[in-house]
C-alpha cells in the first residue's frame, strides 16, 4: 500500500521532517536493516580478528593493506554513478504512473455522444466502458504481480464481470502470439461504428471524438506494456550494483581503526566507525530505493495500488455512463444572481486572508519620478534621425527600406513628372556628389513637402515612399 504523508508536510516548520523519521512502514530502516546488520557484523568480525587473533607481523601486514584500501577507495565514483542511476529510475517510475490508463476522459465522451435512455442505449454505453476496462485489466495482469494474483486465470476475469463467457470464447478463439490486451478495444471501435449506423452516435464528428479518446487510452496501455518489456539496460544496473558492493567491501578493511603508532599522537583508536556506517546508510539506501521503484508494479510498500485503481475505474466509468446519463439537477438561479459582485464568505480560520491585497502586477507599486516634467506627453519629431545598423549596411548592396519623412516631399515632386512604371533605381550610374547637391537644392522646407505629398493621387502616390541608401565608409551615400 502506498504510504502517504502529504498532510504532515503541508506546512513547513521547524524540524518538519523529524516526525517522519520514526515511521516504520515504507521507511528506509525497513528497507535496509538486513544489509546494515550484515555490514556491521562483518566489520566487527574483522576488527576482532585484527585486535585478538593476529600476531605482530600479521598486524603490520593488515595495517598496510588497510591503509592501501583506504587510499584507493576514493577512485570509485560512487556519487556520480549512483546519483545518475537513481535519477533515471525516479523519472522512469513517475512516467510509468502517468501511463496507467484512466477512463475518465473516455467515459465523458461516451456519456455525451452515445445517446439513448432505453435499455439498448444503456447496454451500449455500459458495454463500451466495460471493454475499455477489460483492456486495462488484461494489460495490468501482464505487468503487475498484485493484479496477476487477483486474476490468475481468464475465468477469474469473467467471474469479476469484466467479460462474458461468449466474449471469453471469442477472445480465446482468436490466435495471436502476442498479448491480446488490444482486442477489446477493437470490439469498442466496431460497437461504436454500429452505434453510428443506428443513429445512437449522431454524426461523424462525435464518432471521431470517441476514436481519439480510445486511441489515447490504448496508447497508455501500450506504454505500460513497453515499460515492462524494455527495462533499464542490465549492464547499467550491474555497474551500479558492483560499484556499491565493491566500495563497501573495500571499506570493511580500509576503514578499520588501527593501533596508533608511537609517533602519532592525533590518531584515534575507536571501535565503532560512525561515519562509515552513515556512509553505508546513505549509499546503500540510495541503491535500495532504486531497487524498490525500478518496477513499481510489485508488492513493496510504495508500489502502485493497481487493484484499487481497477476497482475505482470500473465503478466511476459505469456510474458516469449509466446512472448519471441525462440525470441532471434542476437548473436555477445561483445565490449571486442579483448581486453586482460575487463575495464568497470566509470562515474565522481563513478570515485573515481577506486583509491581504490582491496581486495587480509587479510594477503596480513601482516608485515613479516626482518631477512633473517627466510625466508630460511628447510627440515624436519627424526630423529625428533613424538608427541604422552599421554592420548590416556594409553587407547589403541595396539601401535600407526605411521610410524617410525628410525626403518624402521632394521625392514626391521628383516622381510627379516620372512615369508610373519607371525604375526608382535608374540613377545608380550618376555621380554621388552631384546627386547629393541636387537633392539639397530641391529641399524647400517642411511646408512644401507636406503640400507636395498631399497632391499625389492614384498610383503615383504609392511610389512616394523613398528608400534611403546607406552611407559608405567614405561618408557618401551609395546610389
Amino acid at each position: 500500500m502506498t504510504v502517504s504523508y502529504t498532510l504532515e508536510v503541508a506546512n513547513a516548520r521547524f524540524a518538519g521532517f523529524s516526525k517522519l523519521l520514526f515511521r516504520w512502514k515504507g521507511s528506509i530502516y525497513k528497507l535496509l536493516y538486513k544489509e546494515f546488520i550484515a555490514f556491521s557484523v562483518l566489520y566487527a568480525t574483522l576488527s576482532l580478528t585484527y585486535r585478538r587473533l593476529l600476531n605482530s607481523d600479521q598486524r603490520k601486514m593488515f595495517e598496510k593493506v588497510a591503509k592501501y584500501c583506504n587510499q584507493q577507495s576514493n577512485l570509485i565514483p560512487m556519487s556520480f554513478v549512483l546519483g545518475f542511476y537513481v535519477s533515471l529510475v525516479v523519472n522512469r517510475w513517475w512516467s510509468q504512473y502517468t501511463s496507467i490508463p484512466l477512463p475518465d476522459q473516455l467515459m465523458m465522451v461516451v456519456s455525451a455522444n452515445v445517446h439513448g435512455s432505453d435499455e439498448k442505449g444503456r447496454i451500449l454505453r455500459r458495454t463500451l466502458m466495460r471493454y475499455a476496462n477489460l483492456s486495462s485489466v488484461l494489460i495490468l495482469r501482464s505487468v503487475s504481480t498484485r493484479v496477476r494474483k487477483r486474476f490468475p486465470t481468464m475465468d477469474h476475469v469473467v467471474e469479476a464481470g469484466f467479460m462474458t463467457r461468449d466474449e471469453q470464447k471469442k477472445l480465446e478463439s482468436l490466435y495471436s502470439d502476442f498479448n491480446k490486451y488490444w482486442m477489446p478495444m477493437v470490439w469498442f471501435t466496431n460497437l461504436a461504428a454500429q452505434a453510428r449506423r443506428e443513429g445512437r452516435v449522431r454524426d461523424d464528428v462525435a464518432l471521431r471524438l470517441l476514436m481519439d479518446e480510445l486511441n489515447k487510452y490504448r496508447a497508455k496501455c501500450s506504454m505500460l506494456f513497453h515499460y515492462d518489456w524494455i527495462s533499464i539496460p542490465l549492464v547499467y544496473t550491474q555497474v551500479v550494483t558492483i560499484a556499491v558492493y565493491s566500495f563497501f567491501t573495500v571499506t570493511l578493511v580500509g576503514r578499520q581503526f588501527l593501533h596508533p603508532s608511537e609517533d602519532s599522537e592525533d590518531a584515534l583508536d575507536l571501535y565503532v566507525p560512525v561515519f562509515t556506517l552513515l556512509q553505508f546508510f546513505f549509499y546503500a539506501g540510495w541503491l535500495k530505493v532504486a531497487e524498490q521503484i525500478i518496477n513499481p508494479f510489485g508488492e513493496d510498500d510504495d508500489d502502485f495500488e493497481t487493484n484499487k485503481l481497477i476497482d475505482r475505474n470500473i465503478q466511476v466509468s459505469l456510474l458516469a455512463v449509466d446512472d448519471m446519463y441525462q440525470n441532471l439537477p434542476p437548473a436555477e438561479k445561483d445565490k449571486y444572481w442579483n448581486e453586482a459582485s460575487t463575495a464568497i464568505p470566509y470562515t474565522l480560520a481563513t478570515a485573515a486572508e481577506t486583509l491581504k491585497p490582491s496581486f495587480l502586477g509587479s510594477t503596480f507599486d513601482m516608485r515613479m519620478s516626482e518631477d512633473p516634467a517627466q510625466h508630460q506627453t511628447v510627440e515624436p519629431s519627424p526630423h529625428t534621425p533613424r538608427t541604422q545598423t552599421p554592420m548590416l549596411s556594409r553587407f547589403l548592396a541595396v539601401a535600407s527600406p526605411a521610410i524617410s519623412l525628410k525626403n518624402f516631399g521632394r521625392r514626391a515632386l521628383r516622381l510627379r513628372g516620372d512615369s508610373v512604371n519607371s525604375n526608382p533605381w535608374q540613377g545608380e550610374e550618376r555621380d554621388c556628389s552631384e546627386r547629393i547637391n541636387e537633392e539639397d537644392s530641391e529641399d524647400e522646407g517642411e511646408g512644401s513637402q507636406r503640400s507636395a505629398a498631399g497632391r499625389l493621387e492614384g498610383p503615383i502616390a504609392a511610389l512616394t515612399i523613398s528608400v534611403e541608401p546607406p552611407a559608405n565608409e567614405s561618408g557618401q551615400t551609395d546610389a
